[in-house]
């Protein structure tokens, strides 16, 4: 089986910034036999809760993005393929009422009747009455298949959309434009056939999971009050901070983040997670998500932190990191620091960050509680 299959649910719904699935695999190929407890603050996408599972071992993982809770939350669901089919079958035959978006986007976006099924599928998972692994599922297959580059034929299709990057959403003006330039009619896509395509390539979906959906919760990490129902006696942390410099992760996802019930456009007003108003407010901001995970009650804990810059921001990530250990008020012992662009595992989270900057802009850290 190659790795593609293997690993089908770690990518069912792909982000711009992927967090390479070699780098926790390596970590708790070592730990292991010791049985850890992780814990990602920035799970994002969850594919530290991912390899987590893989091993068997159990996890944790906190994100204040909704988009990254929903897609998280399908790492640690368990159930059979066909239990989420269908479900998509059962929510699509409801008679609920709902509204189609009128914007140039959507209408170009996508035909009527796709957009029709998106929409009725949309508002039976936001007023679900019981969260299942399936609903779990099915909401991270959807969010996955909602927009992406056309195939040569309909029977191919593995996106809803017309012609769109699969790993962020671009923006409605510019989509709009770009699509009546080349007169590009978004085609007739069957929400059914692909749903039920993308659900039985996902490998390992029945497999028993240590834990569930559950420990993925919504919050914003730097407050204590996030962990509230999480495990305390974590001892592991394997996560990837937002990078800094990195302002966008929000609107790059507008569009998933309209079908778990946002706003039908671009919200430039959110904030973010972190504080990116310069190197002195990031390490803070940073120092308060460490001080929470040095509240650990385990008597030993361990961070694995995979840390970086964009290009353009021209900071010293190496510096940076250590001003956010040393911010956290805990007392933390660096006990190696690697340049993560050298390493394999490193290079796919380079080349989706786009990056053209020197080796030292990617760092990874692993760090002792003492």
């Amino acid at each position: 089986m190659s790795n593609l299959t293997e690993n089908a649910l770690n990518a069912i719904c792909p982000y711009f910034t992927m967090f390479p699935l070699e780098y926790p695999t390596k970590i708790l190929k070592k730990l292991k036999s010791e049985s850890p407890v992780v814990m990602d603050p920035f799970c994002g996408r969850g594919t530290s809760l991912f390899a987590a599972r893989k091993f068997g071992v159990d996890a944790w993982g906190v994100d204040s993005s909704p988009v990254a809770v929903a897609i998280a939350r399908a790492k640690l669901a368990s159930c059979e393929s066909d239990e989420v089919i269908e479900l998509a079958q059962n929510l699509l035959s409801k008679a609920g009422d709902f509204q189609l978006p009128t914007s140039d986007f959507f209408k170009w976006a996508y035909h009527r009747d796709t957009l029709s099924q998106i929409c009725k599928i949309r508002h039976e998972l936001l007023n679900i009455q019981h969260e299942t692994d399936a609903s779990v599922v099915l909401r991270a297959v959807c969010l996955g298949a909602l927009h992406g580059p056309l195939t040569k034929s309909i029977d191919t299709a593995s996106y809803f959309s017309n012609q769109m990057p699969r790993t962020f959403s671009s923006k409605p003006d510019y989509s709009v434009r770009y699509w009546k330039e080349r007169n590009m009619k978004p085609p007739k896509i069957d929400f059914l056939t692909v749903v039920s395509k993308k659900t039985l390539r996902l490998h390992g979906l029945a497999d028993k999971v240590s834990g569930s959906f559950q420990q993925i919760l919504h919050g914003d990490s730097r407050l204590a009050e996030s962990f509230n129902g999480s495990r305390r006696d974590f001892t592991t942390v394997i996560t990837s901070p937002p990078y800094y410099g990195m302002r966008t992760y929000v609107q790059d996802q507008w569009l998933r983040n309209w079908f778990l019930g946002g706003p039908d456009y671009v919200n430039y007003s959110i904030d973010e997670q972190l504080d990116h108003g310069g190197q002195a407010v990031f390490a803070a901001s940073l120092g308060k998500v460490w001080s929470n995970m040095a509240l650990s009650t385990s008597d030993q804990l361990r961070m694995f932190v995979r840390f970086g810059i964009i290009p353009s921001a021209k900071v010293d990530a190496k510096k940076l990191f250590l001003e956010s250990l040393e911010s956290s008020g805990a007392n933390w012992k660096v006990v190696s620091v690697r340049n993560a662009k050298t390493a394999d595992e490193g290079k796919r989270q380079a080349g989706q960050m786009k990056s053209n900057s020197t080796a030292s802009s990617e760092f990874d850290f692993h760090v002792l509680r003492v």
